[in-house]
């Protein structure tokens, strides 16, 4: 008997709907050979949900969401709603459903292609074999804290004030995801932080250090985050598993990724409380320029479904299978432009995704 799944899928805004439609079209090719089956719930998110019913994320959709086994999301923003008040632009709908679903750990691979290597900015011989993946904490640090806000002091000097804080339990939730990620990986865990200055990162430390007793087989090392940067350029294959905080994993992760070449290759996922379903995401933006023009790379979009297949519904054969495809779909010169190289054959997004169902059978 085959195994169903409700997914809700949240195109988003710009491109959105036009990787979301190859994502949806590989799924329902690969079920049957795993006896799986899907059942798919689009709902409004970002933009287009401002313009339907004026918020970045209608109750509705948080409920559909909530009553889903996995979340398919695309990508929202634009600059027709840049100059919305902060709390109506498309983006508040991504922070509103970490914390509607409690999605406290993102999970974002930084893995060198070698069909790509030659898109990267840096050196081959610096980028070869890099595999990395950031784990984030999401809903805690400096984007969630209180105070929070621009205020006018005894001076009349206005004063802006966001607050970086941890708990003791927020720590320890984040570095077991971490953790654990490593056990199926190289067993390495480097802690970023600040700890030289901050009191929140001497409390981050304290309990990552203390959490890595119950992970003897994996090695755990420390790095300040100016020098985490600094070494993700000069030697990012010392990295396996990076665990950090909010605000300065939003900035590694990103940096991270353009190891690799091309964001439009790269997913994501994060993860919460047990029983709560994942949103899984390509990396990218909703590239507003290209919506509509069949430009867009739906490659991000499809492994942002194999990690959800991999890590949401632990399906793990179909989600090596999805992969395997792309990567023979990489081998056979087919790219988007975003990775197109020399000797290559460009593709729209839709025969992309025509080739890719191609691979697959």
């Amino acid at each position: 008997m085959s195994k169903n799944y409700k997914i809700t899928l949240l195109p988003g805004d710009g491109i959105g709907s036009e990787i979301m439609q190859v994502a949806v079209a590989v799924l329902e090719a690969i079920a049957p050979k795993f006896d799986l089956s899907f059942s798919f719930e689009a709902a409004l998110v970002g933009g287009s949900a401002i313009d339907t019913t004026g918020h970045p994320l209608p109750a509705e959709t948080l409920a559909a969401c909530r009553a889903s086994d996995a979340v398919l999301l695309a990508a929202v923003g634009g600059e027709k709603w840049d100059k919305l008040p902060s709390h109506l632009r498309p983006e508040q709908a991504l922070l509103g459903l970490r914390e509607g679903l409690g999605l406290f750990a993102n999970l974002r691979p930084a893995k060198v292609l070698p069909q790509l290597i030659d898109a990267s900015s840096l050196k081959k011989e610096v980028v070869e074999g890099v595999d990395i993946l950031v784990v984030r904490e999401l809903t805690g640090g400096i984007y969630f804290g209180k105070p929070k806000g621009i205020f006018i002091d005894e001076n009349g000097v206005r004063r802006g004030v966001n607050t970086m804080a941890y708990t003791e339990p927020e720590i320890d939730r984040i570095g077991k995801v971490a953790f654990e990620a490593a056990l199926k990986r190289g067993k390495n865990v480097c802690s970023v932080d600040k700890a030289n200055v901050l009191e929140v990162s001497q409390l981050w430390r304290d309990c990552i250090t203390n959490l890595s007793a119950d992970y003897p087989s994996v090695k755990l090392s420390h790095m300040y985050v100016d020098n985490a940067a600094m070494q993700l350029l000069k030697y990012p294959k010392q990295f396996d598993v990076i665990v950090t905080g909010n605000l300065f994993g939003d900035i590694l992760s990103d940096a991270a990724a353009m190891l690799t070449g091309s964001i439009g290759m790269l997913p994501s996922a994060s993860l919460g409380v047990p029983n709560s379903p994942g949103i899984f995401e390509p990396v990218h933006g909703s590239a507003p320029d290209i919506a509509g023009k069949d430009l867009a790379n739906p490659l991000a979009q499809v492994l942002s479904a194999a990690m959800m297949l991999r890590y949401g519904l632990n399906e793990l054969a179909a989600a090596d299978y999805i992969e395997s495809g792309v990567m023979s779909l990489l081998d056979s010169g087919k790219r988007t432009g975003d990775i197109m190289s020399e000797g290559c054959q460009l593709l729209g997004c839709k025969a992309m995704g025509e080739a890719l169902l191609s691979t697959l059978d």
